[in-house]
């Protein structure tokens, strides 16, 4: 057997099949729903684990690519969770008698928060009927005339005991518009004899001599000084009036009100905050008890009552259990909440009835779950958010106030303490980035459930897979899959996942196979789904999107791009590229080329001196020079120059899986050997011609054969492989029937002797015992080349060395006669 035919890879070797008998059902309606996570073990620990601690600085960072049930199995758990626990406290914001422009908070039992403010509303319409009616008590406004009537006698006493006493001292004091006045008396005889007193007036005060005029006045200020003693005495009976119709009142008001305040104390006074808020209620009722009587007695009364309106601000259901919060658009607001303003006549108003909650408030005493990504992406979020962590509480700020250059006065509503599990869902590139750029990062995210994006393939998860499907389609309403069309998604889950023995957990793209198939076969009014719509869902799906490597076939079939499917050619070999174009994958082959040449330049990798590749791809360049010292270069200097070249390629190029192609195109050039043109040829190398694995197999398998299948296949093409990724062969269907056929053929190898051999049919060589390789060996050749070019080399150098001296010393001679010139010259003119 050659070595061609023993690495020759079998048809089985090239698709891991499905036995559909041992999957036990006939069709999906045969078994039951999916229940957990399939081939998640790690992830579905981590999240289970992170649940159950309650310590501080426990949340989750769920971490996998889109696709694998991370966000689905999340929200499932955390439901699950909630119903097990008890409904947290409900917030209400309400009016601060004390501080209007600090709103309280008060937390009462779940459910109770609207309770509270349905009870409060009808508080509000019935105080107006119950005070309107205690103060149309007759008793009321007797009491109130009584203290009156006591008020007003009191003041009479006063005064007539001041102008008895002014009498006394012979004035009289008359009140006029602008004030008491002091009048002096004149006494006179009546006619009956009678003594009586008159006031006296100006002119006639004016006549009085100065000292009786000075005893006057002084009489008068002295006078004046007891009016306004009197008039204070009387100011303090009007203040004492005051406050003891304000007691009246308040003691009826207190007395009408009792009942339904002690009916809320009782009902809800459970919280001690809330209790003291009801008393402090009370007593601003008794203050503006005038406005609910004003209210009852005209019903188009412009009355507020909004101070005693309560804002539930959040709720929770008793019977539900804890609150899931997933909030989908997480900027600032949405988050913390915020104060809303109402802009009347040009002006913006606010009151604590404005005060919303953020998804933060309403996730308080459960569970919240943000999408990482969109987190990042909102100003600020990130921030508040781990400032709500670190402090365990949280006060509503409006960004315009934090980032605003002049103060503005507003609400400062008092701050609510948290205690909730915070779980983000984020890709593995992000849970890094944070891990290094911000340090408080892992103090406040301790757990990371990461899902795999494959699982093993074996027995039983590929049962489980087709519960997963029969699962599906029962909730998606669709027809029932037969087992061989079950047993091809499984070997599509393979494939997505690159590997025989690993299935993909992208159930989103699991699932998009699983409806279109569903659609392909009602089209065609099949009752069940077989594999042969899976097999069309597939395709057409790939149809969808591969117009542009259908454009970039068509330019191989009108020979716009040059690739050879047959005969053999030194210097030129078919190399394979994959082009990811996100939503499609194809690989196509390229043709790399070598020239070799007498020089001191090494190897010259063309789309690296313009600035085409990459530095995974110049490493695999380098490795390439390594190996030629290495195996050529033991007893002998290096001479050589090399270029190679992608030919008829445009764009930047990465990756070292081509380097084993440049290295055979390489050997080839040396060796004067033609390289198979029907073998496209993949696989990175070592510094010591070991082939190492690379990515993207299937996808340049397929896109060789597909290029082969335009010229025509021939039974001679095929793909050389490297040994490591026979395991993630999951080749498409029309090449394994070419394979099973014997019309292409892959190989698999492990070291550059064996690819060599296969693509020259020339033995590679190996290093005899006195330093040297088989002549018209592959390595021999390619020694002898090298070894050739360095003699070569030396005997230039040295003819050129002979020359050079030859030169010298002609230059010499001609030197010393023009000496002997200038010695002559000198004879002559002496």
């Amino acid at each position: 057997m050659t070595l061609q035919d023993s690495r020759r890879l079998p048809v089985e070797a090239l698709r891991r099949r499905t036995d559909s008998e041992a999957l036990g059902f006939s069709n999906t309606d045969e078994l039951g729903c999916l229940k957990g996570l399939i081939g998640q073990e790690r992830a579905v620990k981590a999240v289970s684990f992170g649940l159950s601690v309650n310590s501080k600085g426990y949340n989750l960072f769920v971490v996998g690519n889109p696709g694998s049930g991370r966000t689905t199995y999340t929200l499932e758990e955390l439901n699950n969770r909630a119903r097990e626990m008890t409904a947290p406290d409900d917030w209400v914001y309400v009016y601060n008698f004390d501080d209007p422009q600090e709103p309280l908070a008060l937390n009462l039992p779940a459910g109770q928060g609207k309770d509270l403010a349905k009870a409060m509303e009808e508080a509000v319409e019935d105080l107006k009927l119950t005070l309107s009616k205690a103060f149309d008590n007759s008793q009321y406004e007797d009491n109130k005339a009584q203290l009156v009537k006591e008020f007003q006698e009191q003041v009479n006493r006063f005064m007539e005991e001041l102008r008895t006493w002014a009498g006394e001292q012979g004035f009289a004091i008359k009140r006029t518009p602008q004030g008491f006045v002091n009048l002096p008396l004149l006494k006179e005889t009546g006619e009956d004899g009678e003594t009586l007193q008159r006031e006296m007036q100006q002119e006639e005060f004016e006549k009085l001599e100065e000292a009786e005029q000075q005893r006057l006045q002084k009489i008068s200020e002295e006078i004046s000084q007891r009016t306004l003693e009197t008039l204070r005495q009387i100011r303090d009976l009007e203040k004492t009036l005051k406050e003891k119709i304000k007691a009246l009142e308040g003691e009826i008001c207190r007395n009408a009100i009792q009942p339904l305040l002690g009916e809320m104390k009782e009902r809800f006074g459970e919280q001690e905050k809330v209790a003291r808020w009801i008393v402090v209620l009370g007593e601003d009722i008794i203050d503006n008890f005038n406005l609910f009587i004003a209210s009852a007695r005209d019903d188009n009364a412009e009355v507020d009552f909004s101070r005693y309106i309560i804002n539930v601000f959040v709720t929770n259901d008793p019977a539900q259990g804890a609150p899931v919060v997933r909030e989908t658009n997480p900027t600032y607001y949405n988050l913390v909440g915020k104060v809303e303003y109402e802009s009347r006549q040009g002006y913006l108003y606010t009151d604590f009835r404005r005060i919303v909650p953020g998804a933060i408030h309403r996730a308080n005493g459960g569970f919240l779950v943000l999408e990482a990504e969109e987190l990042l992406r909102q100003f600020m979020s990130w921030d508040a958010l781990k400032r709500v962590l670190r402090t365990e509480e949280l006060a509503i700020e409006n960004l315009g106030e934090q980032l605003g250059f002049v103060p503005v006065s507003s609400l400062r509503p008092a701050p609510i303490p948290i205690n909730m599990k915070v779980v983000v869902v984020g890709t593995h590139w992000l849970y890094y980035l944070l891990n290094i750029y911000d340090p408080e990062f892992q103090k406040i995210f301790k757990v990371k459930a990461d899902f795999d994006a494959d699982m093993p393939r074996n027995s039983e998860t590929e049962k489980l897979l087709a519960c997963f499907a029969a699962s599906f389609v029962k909730k998606e309403g669709g027809l029932p899959f037969e087992r061989d069309g079950v047993a091809e998604v499984i070997e599509w889950s393979s494939r997505l996942a690159d590997h025989q023995d690993r299935m993909s957990t992208q159930f989103n793209r699991l699932a998009e196979v699983l409806v279109e198939a569903t659609a392909w076969a009602r089209m065609e009014r099949a009752s069940v789904v077989t594999r042969q719509h899976v097999r069309k869902a597939i395709e057409e799906k790939r149809f969808r999107s591969n117009l542009l490597e259908e454009r970039i076939r068509r330019a191989f079939e009108e020979g716009t791009i040059r690739i050879d499917t047959d005969g053999a050619a030194v210097g030129q070999i078919n190399g394979l590229t994959v082009l990811d174009m996100v939503d499609h994958t194809f690989g196509h082959p390229v043709r790399i080329t070598a020239n070799v040449f007498m020089g001191q330049e090494g190897v010259v990798n063309i789309e690296r001196e313009v600035k085409m590749t990459g530095p995974i791809h110049n490493k695999g360049l380098l490795i390439l020079q390594s190996y030629l010292g290495r195996r050529y270069a033991q007893d002998m200097p290096l001479a050589v120059s090399a270029r190679i070249a992608f030919e008829q390629t445009y764009s930047g190029i990465e990756g070292d899986s081509a380097s084993s192609t440049e290295l055979y195109c390489l050997l080839s050039a040396l060796a004067d050997l033609p390289l198979r043109q029907d073998i496209a040829v993949t696989g990175s190398v070592d510094q010591f011609g070991n082939i190492q694995p690379i990515g993207g197999v299937n996808e340049k398998v397929e896109g060789f054969f597909r290029y082969c299948l335009v010229r025509g296949l021939t039974g001679n093409q095929g793909v050389l492989i490297p040994k490591q990724n026979v395991q993630n062969l999951m080749l498409h269907h029309e090449v394994l029937e070419a394979v099973e056929a014997g019309r292409f053929h892959l190989w698999a190898v492990e070291s550059i002797d064996e690819g060599i051999e296969i693509l020259t049919g020339c033995p590679a060589g190996e290093l005899g015992p006195e330093g040297l390789y088989p002549e018209g060996s592959v390595h021999g050749k390619v020694k002898a080349c090298l070894k050739g070019w360095l003699e070569r080399s030396a005997l230039l150098k040295k003819s050129l060395g002979k020359l050079g001296e030859a030169e010298k010393s002609e230059g010499a001679a001609d030197s010393a006669e023009e000496d002997d010139d200038d010695e002559s010259s000198v004879t002559q003119d002496s």
